[in-house]
């Protein structure tokens, strides 16, 4: 049975607390595992949430400021002291090669050739190697080079059972008739895909890190059926996100509903605020966006909702 769920490993922002660690997501999506911005403490916190090595097929990077990306180097230590048999793709933005080169080759280690660099540049990527979703990579507005990610299934089909009986369409052929578009039956009716089936739009989930209000946000998001997203600050700190490239959890849910999203998940939070200050952030991303909202602590799991008509 295929399994969808948003694994959080950190909350955090650029200082770890008790509670939230440094920044880091781990995407469980069917056969794929995606390891978001692996920051200090991901694999003690992969660790705790029950998740291995050998579960990451990929890993996506948004910039190489130090609590998105200083927990690479062990991980992918850890692929290769572990024998990870499969390919694992690291998209990262090609501007911070350096960077990708000092945390790749950090410390004396026996290394392994499934890692696989998978630089994003330009005004957009679109990531190669997985068949039955498209990854794509967008440009954000933050002090250094940052890109988003979008994780889109394709859209396919529902069948319906009433209808297949109906039309006569039985056993393998209801196989070859999703894949070829069309059968003939037994009794030699040429059955069309769309008599026997509604079309099913494909899941999308959409990760936003450290950026300022931008379109490419809302294009990363738009229709998600799930946004990750950075909300460092409160309105009180709203001069800081300025400041610094980053949103406000108001700013946050404005981009969420721009983009007709399903279900916000806000993280990324300033070590400034304590427990008693959670609530806030909901409250204030509710302010522009009326959908579904969830403020991620440290080793939640999320999953990711019905697909939406």
């Amino acid at each position: 049975m295929s399994v969808r769920e948003l694994v959080v490993l950190g909350t955090s922002s650029a200082v770890p607390t008790r509670r939230r660690n440094h920044n880091g997501y781990f995407l469980r999506w069917d056969t794929h595992g995606v390891l978001f911005d692996p920051g200090e403490g991901t694999q003690r916190q992969m660790s705790l949430a029950g998740l291995s090595a050998t579960d990451i097929t990929r890993i996506c990077i948004t910039h190489f400021h130090g609590d998105h990306c200083l927990g690479l180097p062990g991980t992918i230590q850890r692929i290769a002291r572990d024998r990870v048999p499969h390919t694992v793709r690291v998209a990262y933005p090609a501007q911070g090669q350096q960077y990708w080169q000092r945390l790749r080759h950090a410390t004396a280690f026996h290394d392994t050739d499934v890692v696989v660099a998978q630089p994003v540049g330009g005004t957009g990527s679109c990531l190669l190697g997985e068949q039955d979703v498209h990854i794509t990579a967008l440009p954000l507005r933050h002090s250094t080079t940052t890109y988003g990610y979008r994780l889109a299934e394709p859209d396919g089909w529902r069948m319906l059972p009433g209808e297949l009986a109906a039309h006569g369409v039985h056993g393998p052929m209801i196989g070859r008739l999703q894949r070829q578009g069309a059968v003939t039956t037994d009794d030699g009716h040429r059955v069309e895909l769309a008599q026997c089936a509604r079309p099913r739009r494909g899941q999308v989930l959409a990760f936003v890190m450290d950026t300022a209000e931008c379109d490419q946000a809302v294009e990363l998001a738009h229709g998600a059926d799930m946004l990750v997203i950075e909300s460092t600050y409160l309105d009180t700190e709203e001069h800081l996100a300025r400041s610094y490239g980053h949103l406000t959890a108001r700013q946050a849910g404005r981009i969420a509903a721009r983009a007709g999203v399903g279900t916000l998940v806000l993280t990324h939070l300033s070590e400034r605020y304590e427990q008693q200050d959670d609530p806030r952030f909901v409250t204030q991303a509710a302010a522009e966006f009326d959908g579904h909202t969830v403020l991620a602590q440290d080793l939640r799991r999320i999953p990711l909702p019905s697909r939406r008509p």
